[in-house]
């Protein structure tokens, strides 16, 4: 049994040694969690502080080009001055310079006249290809337009054709669909199966893992939601959140989805993914068209952060074995007192009988030497014994003995 102080009322409490146990796993689990997000916001700041060295350095790379730039042209400027002042000395070297600039420039009118022939060429294909591009472009909007309106007239038609039970079914198979189709090129490592585990009382529809080196990296618990329009009892998305968080934990997810067509009308919805983290952690409501593209989105971001999760692994591994080590010392210190303790008791139980047996010995010795003193007593009294003792308060026998006496005389 241990006893526990509380540190609020001073009062002390007694359990067990299997609830200290789970007491103080509680309190180590708590600062191997608080070292954990302490170590991952250190590997941010040195991630942040990477960033900021190699902005650094760069820029002090583009300071040098420029500046070695500006020493070019400033030998450039030199250079010019020096042919100014020997264009200086003589009248003819003028006239030659003037006549060399003349052509030079008039070849540099012509070369211009025809760079800009050119670039007016250029401009004009430029202008029709970036009107090729804007007809592109509308033709493409107009395309997600239609398909988007094809898949919304898909869905309502999907609805009103569908009964109440195989809605929420024909939603979960068109996920599964969409996943399988691309599981081969996209997802080959991926684990994605409906939950069958109902053990806890519920479960989700399907749950989303992918590991790598041994490293789980990504994890998803995604529940189907829809309804048709005319069921009497019309749901919100909100009904569903707190069992799906609820799943979530139960199975060890990372993030929980809702892939829904509640809520129809509702622009919240419509507008893309919806992140409800404020009420529960890690957790988004989304559209069916963005099934794939969340899976996408997630797993590229934990990607990023592979590698600190495999350098978190292993330390959490490594805290693992100190717990270990230290559970396995504190066993063998355990079973090392308790041995001690039934070896020093067994040993304290003989020396109590041994010192009862010495006890007993001395009784049995007093005895026997009182035994010895009676009988000397007994000796010495029967040697002193005579007739004239034995006579002496019986005269009738004296006189007999006398008598006796006498006679054998």
């Amino acid at each position: 049994m241990q006893k526990i102080k509380c540190p609020n009322c001073g009062e002390v409490f007694v359990v067990d040694e299997s609830g200290y146990a789970q007491i103080v796993k509680q309190v180590r689990d708590q600062e191997f969690d608080r070292e954990l997000r302490q170590r991952e916001k250190e590997l941010e700041d040195l991630k942040e502080k990477d960033l900021e060295l190699a902005q650094i350095k760069q820029k002090e790379a583009f300071d040098k080009a420029l500046s070695l730039r500006e020493a070019a042209l400033s030998e450039k400027d030199r250079e010019i001055a020096l042919l100014k002042a020997q264009l200086g000395n003589s009248e003819t070297e003028k006239r030659l310079a003037v006549s060399e600039a003349v052509q030079k420039k008039e070849k540099e009118l012509s070369e211009k006249a025809t760079q800009i022939t050119e670039l007016r060429s250029q401009l004009s294909g430029k202008e029709t290809e970036r009107q090729l591009k804007e007809q592109a472009l509308q033709k493409q909007y107009e395309d997600r337009l239609r398909l988007k309106e094809e898949q919304i007239e898909y869905y309502k038609d999907f609805k009103a054709r569908q009964s109440t039970k195989m809605i929420g079914e024909s939603l979960e198979q068109h996920c599964l669909n969409q996943f399988n189709a691309l599981r081969m090129t996209a997802f080959p490592r991926a684990y994605f199966e409906k939950d069958n585990d109902a053990r806890t009382g519920s479960k989700g529809d399907f749950i989303f893992r992918e590991a790598a080196d041994g490293v789980e990296f990504l994890s998803i618990m995604f529940e189907m939601k829809n309804e048709m329009d005319e069921t009497a009892t019309k749901h919100k998305n909100e009904d569903f959140l707190k069992e799906l968080d609820k799943d979530r934990r139960e199975k060890g997810c990372e993030y929980a989805i809702l892939v829904s067509l509640l809520e129809i009308d509702n622009d919240l919805y419509n507008n893309g993914i919806v992140d409800v983290s404020y009420k529960y952690e890690k957790m988004y409501v989304i559209r069916p068209q963005f099934f794939i593209p969340m899976i996408t989105l997630l797993r590229n971001a934990a990607l990023n952060s592979l590698q600190y999760r495999q350098e978190l692994e292993v330390t959490r591994h490594q805290q693992i074995d100190l717990l270990h080590f230290e559970e396995n010392m504190n066993a063998f210190k355990d079973g090392f007192a308790r041995n001690y303790r039934l070896a020093s008791d067994k040993f304290k139980t003989a020396i109590d009988e041994i010192d009862k047996t010495i006890t007993h010995l001395q009784k049995t010795k007093d005895a026997l030497l009182s035994s010895e003193n009676n009988l000397r007593l007994a000796n010495n009294k029967a040697e002193d014994l005579t007739i004239k003792k034995l006579t002496k308060n019986a005269p009738s026998v004296r006189e007999k003995f006398d008598e006796l006496k006498s006679g054998e005389q």
